[in-house]
């Protein structure tokens, strides 16, 4: 059985930031590949960013790049998304997905497992 569970969402001023942690268990944790997606209301879920199991080949979102940042710590089997530079249009509820697999994909549908999701509320 595999969990995933976010933390870290909140509200937040335009302009400020947040850090998203997303902590995955079972099986061979380590090796999957993760990704955030986010969903505002009234829209579609859409991609973030994406990370593959070493950290060494990341992806991002164009409406994202350059605010936000994806890392990993394989040794807490723990992904982390840096928001900096927050805008009201980034308000959504945020996942995590991880797949079972090594490399990073920016397709929801090539995730295999899901968290709850952390609501991000940027007021402005």
């Amino acid at each position: 059985q595999v969990q995933v569970v976010e933390s870290g969402g909140g509200l937040v001023q335009a302009g400020g930031s947040l850090r998203l942690s997303c902590a995955v268990s079972g099986r061979t944790a380590s090796n999957y590949a993760r990704a955030w997606f986010r969903q505002a209301p009234g829209k579609e879920r859409e991609f973030v960013a994406a990370i593959n199991w070493s950290g060494t080949t990341t992806y991002y979102a164009d409406s994202v790049k350059g605010r936000f940042t994806i890392s990993r710590d394989n040794s807490r089997n723990t992904v982390h998304l840096q928001m900096n530079s927050l805008k009201s249009q980034d308000t959504a509820v945020y996942y995590c997905a991880a797949r079972d697999r090594i490399a990073a994909k920016t397709d929801s549908t090539d995730y295999d497992y899901w968290g709850q999701g952390t609501q991000v509320t940027v007021s402005s």
